[in-house]
C-alpha cells in the first residue's frame, strides 16, 4: 500500500462517521484523484475473504465489518460494557503496580483507608492476583496480572513511568521510597518531602487498619 493509502485506511478506521472525499483531501492534503486511488487500494486490501470492507454510505466512505459477520458482531455488542475503574480502584491499583508484591494492610496504611472491597473488586476484574504470603508468615500479598498489562498498554510487568517529583511522608516513607528506587520507579534521592521525618523504628509487620478506619467504598 502507498503511504496515502495507509493514511486513508487509518482515517476510515478512526472516524465515527463516513468521510467524504473532500474531507479526506483536506486532511491528507492530496488531490481528489489521488484520494480516490488510495480508497481503491484500501478496498483491494480488504478483499472478500477478510472481515472488513470499504463502503460508500451517507455521502462518504467508511471501513466497517462485512454484513455476513453481523451475527458474531452482535454478540460482542450485547456484552455488558466494562465498568470504568473508580478513583479509589485506580489509586489502589497504582499502589499494587509500583510496590508489588504488597498486602492489603500495607495498601491500607499507605492510602489511609480500608481497601478490602477495592482489592476484592480488582481481583474479580482480573487486574490483580494473589502473590503468596511472606516466608515468615503474614498477610496475603498481591501483584498485577497480564490483563493489567494489556489494559494499560504495558510491554511487561514493572514497565511503569518513573515517579519523578513524587513526595512521600509518614512513618513508612523511607521503606516505600527504597522499594520504589530499587524497582526503578523513583530516582535516587527523590521522593522525600521537605522537612520529612522518618520513624526508623516503625513496625514492619503487616497489621490491619484500626477498627474505626474509614473505607473508600471500593
Amino acid at each position: 500500500m502507498s503511504e496515502l493509502a495507509r493514511q486513508v485506511e487509518a482515517l476510515l478506521f478512526l472516524s465515527p462517521e463516513p468521510l467524504p472525499v473532500v474531507a479526506l483531501c483536506e486532511i491528507t492534503e492530496e488531490s481528489p484523484g489521488e484520494v480516490q486511488r488510495a480508497l481503491a487500494d484500501v478496498a483491494g486490501r480488504h478483499g472478500a475473504d477478510g472481515g472488513l470492507e470499504v463502503s460508500e454510505i451517507a455521502g462518504g466512505f467508511t471501513l466497517r465489518t462485512r454484513a455476513d459477520l453481523a451475527g458474531v458482531c452482535d454478540r460482542l455488542r450485547e456484552r455488558p460494557p466494562e465498568d470504568r475503574l473508580s478513583p479509589a480502584a485506580m489509586e489502589t491499583l497504582a499502589v499494587v503496580a509500583y510496590l508489588e508484591p504488597v498486602s492489603r494492610p500495607q495498601i491500607s496504611r499507605l492510602r489511609g483507608v480500608a481497601v478490602d472491597s477495592t482489592v476484592t473488586s480488582l481481583l474479580e476484574r482480573g487486574l490483580i492476583e494473589e502473590a503468596g504470603r511472606p516466608s515468615e508468615g503474614g498477610a496475603m500479598r498481591y501483584r498485577t496480572t497480564r490483563l493489567f498489562q494489556e489494559r494499560f498498554g504495558l510491554r511487561r510487568a514493572g514497565d511503569l513511568p518513573p515517579l519523578d517529583g513524587f513526595e512521600l511522608s509518614g512513618p513508612e516513607a523511607e521503606r516505600v521510597r527504597e522499594r520504589l528506587i530499587s524497582a526503578g520507579h523513583l530516582p535516587e534521592g527523590a521522593g522525600a518531602a521537605p522537612g520529612d521525618e522518618v520513624d526508623d523504628d516503625a513496625d514492619d509487620a503487616d497489621v490491619d487498619v484500626d477498627a474505626g478506619a474509614r473505607t473508600d467504598g471500593g
